[in-house]
């Protein structure tokens, strides 16, 4: 039997969904961020200009009442996929997400898994695994009591450190 997509996990999950992300870049040949750093900036005013299936998801995740957070452990001062995140997270909220920020420095106290993932329920995690550029390499989800602990106690720390979006300013 094939691992359940996320969507599949969103789509199921009952209570919560949260997602810590650790790395300082991603995916450095992504479209937005190509056309970001050439000066392309996202208009909040012009919804159908950046919505896109994802946020689709995760408005129809949270629109079930489902919690869905996100923090980020960022260096500071941010690189520049960073900053370029920070730029575009508002359409992370316009979908219903909440989402926080937490300086690296800030963490290091904090026991922290070797890899970004999703906790779905505090009973599943999906753990997304990158190369060195930050390409999106496989991913794996378990239910291991151990994991699960870990990824939840994780986020949970770095959740109630973290700075709300709202009022972040990447240094």
């Amino acid at each position: 039997m094939a691992a359940p997509t996320l969507e599949h996990l969103l789509r199921t999950c009952e209570r919560s969904a949260v997602h810590l992300e650790m790395r300082d870049g991603y995916m450095l040949d992504d479209p937005l961020l190509i056309a970001w750093r050439a000066g392309h900036r996202l208009d909040p005013s012009d919804r159908a200009s950046w919505w896109r299936p994802w946020l689709q998801t995760m408005a129809d995740t949270t629109a079930r009442g489902i919690d869905v957070r996100r923090a980020r452990i960022v260096s500071e001062p941010v690189s520049e996929y960073i900053r370029f995140e920070y730029d575009v997270t508002f359409t992370n909220t316009a979908a219903g997400e909440r989402v926080r920020w937490l300086p690296r420095q800030r963490a290091t106290d904090i026991a922290l898994p070797g890899n970004d993932f999703w906790a779905i329920d505090d009973s599943i995690v999906m753990v997304h695994h990158f190369n060195g550029d930050g390409d999106f390499v496989s991913e794996e989800v378990t239910s291991d009591p151990a994991v699960v602990k870990l990824c939840v106690s994780a986020f949970e720390a770095v959740w109630e450190r973290a700075i709300d979006h709202d009022d972040y300013r990447p240094a």
